[in-house]
């Protein structure tokens, strides 16, 4: 009887593979994860730190350092992360050989909320809360200012954030009752009556005239207060 070679080749190849496969997926399912790295993307004002990060990657009440990878969900990891109010978004991912990595993205405060209560508002119009790791040198709204109704604050904040004029200069916006505004200027004596933010840039370019004006003419400690309220025209009052 003639023996086929190729033939039990091919069945030891084959039972070889299944073995080493079998071999690597029983040892990857002990491996265990090592210290996270954590990522922090954009700049580098740190409101959360590594070990708050940290702390948030627990799961059933344990550390995810040193457990077995398959016992990790990291879909959950990810929803802790994102469920705090400081992150913006989060991505949790392990390789191969057990690194779990966190790629956190924190929210960039534009204003901060100085009333009753002190947060900060977001780029995107939320609430953030404030950090005891970093504080954020944005303008502070004072006034009439509700958690559930920042629409017409964070527009103006947002306005000056993008404004380089504006944000070398604001330090305060006031909101009344009305959703009207007053601003504050950095070593200024007067203050800007905004009013609505109907017309917002053409009183924006009003303000940015009568500054530059008062600036060369040496007079802007002259005034108590700058009106902006009025079509085309600029109303100042002086001390």
């Amino acid at each position: 009887m003639r023996v086929n070679w190729n033939y039990i080749k091919m069945v030891a190849l084959l039972i070889l593979v299944v073995f080493l496969y079998a071999f690597s997926s029983a040892k990857n399912k002990d491996r265990k994860v090592s210290q996270p790295i954590i990522h922090f993307k954009g700049d580098n004002n740190l409101f959360l730190t590594h070990e708050n990060v940290s702390k948030l990657l627990i799961q059933n009440k344990e550390s995810v350092k040193n457990k077995s990878k398959e016992t990790l969900d990291l879909n959950d990891l990810e929803a802790a992360l994102n469920s705090n109010q400081m992150v913006k978004s989060a991505q949790v991912y392990l390789s191969v050989n057990g690194q779990l990595t966190v790629d956190i993205e924190q929210k960039k405060p534009i204003a901060r909320v100085s009333t009753h209560a002190s947060y900060y508002i977001d780029d995107q119009g939320s609430y953030m809360p404030l950090s005891p790791n970093y504080t954020a040198r944005v303008p502070l709204v004072t006034g009439t200012v509700e958690k559930n109704n920042l629409i017409h604050v964070f527009k103006l904040a947002q306005k000056i954030e993008a404004d380089a004029f504006l944000k070398k200069h604001v330090i305060e916006i006031e909101q009344t009752e009305k959703s009207t505004f007053f601003l504050k200027f950095r070593q200024c004596n007067f203050t800007v009556q905004l009013g609505s933010l109907k017309n917002l840039e053409k009183k924006i370019m009003n303000l940015k005239a009568f500054y530059n004006k008062a600036l060369k003419e040496k007079s802007l400690n002259r005034y108590s207060n700058v009106n902006l309220q009025f079509d085309s025209q600029v109303v100042c009052t002086k001390i």
